[in-house]
């Protein structure tokens, strides 16, 4: 029997934050929703964490995701905007924790790698992967949708090979009944 998982991915920005979820029956994969919260008119930072926060609670609460999956920021040059982006992923992440939410976190690379094969790979092929994957027919508005729904699937993939393995991993009737107490009739 099929047991049902739902992943919320999260692509942080503070500009743009892309949203992704998908429901996972067994190895069939599909997408609830996606979409991307556009946080450029907001001109105060903390207005922006607050808006930030406020939609998380808001996704999590309609959906009830079981996982939180989220990139983590990447160094880059400029340390603002690094600091900027931590904050805004701290802030998807309490949201998280507020509704205990498991959070688990992937480095773009760790997403690229997982989805393409290539840590190294462009937005533009992980995007177009993403959408094979998912059977997504219109391109998305913006790529942070695609990176979103990408770090849903780096956690589905990473989080299937455990649970397969646990699957398989009984010593015997007894260690099999104790971790299956479901299926005693």
């Amino acid at each position: 029997m099929a047991t049902e998982r739902i992943i919320l991915g999260i692509d942080p920005g503070t500009n743009n934050m892309g949203l992704g979820i998908i429901c996972v029956k067994g190895s069939n994969v599909e997408v609830l929703t996606m979409d991307v919260l556009k946080l450029s008119k907001l001109t105060n930072h903390e207005l922006k964490l607050k808006k930030i926060f406020e939609t998380t609670l808001r996704v999590i609460d309609t959906y009830h995701p079981d996982e939180l999956a989220i990139e983590s920021p990447f160094f880059g040059k400029n340390v603002q905007s690094m600091l900027k982006l931590g904050r805004a992923q701290g802030v998807a992440i309490a949201a998280a924790l507020y509704r205990d939410v498991p959070v688990f976190e992937y480095s773009p690379r760790k997403i690229k790698q997982s989805i393409t094969g290539k840590g190294s790979a462009s937005k533009e092929q992980l995007a177009s992967l993403v959408m094979q994957l998912l059977s997504i027919k219109e391109v998305p508005e913006l790529l942070d949708i695609t990176d979103a729904l990408g770090v849903a699937l780096c956690h589905y993939f990473q989080n299937k090979k455990i649970a397969k393995s646990e699957e398989t991993s009984y010593t015997g009737w007894k260690a099999f009944l104790s971790q299956n107490p479901d299926r005693i009739k």
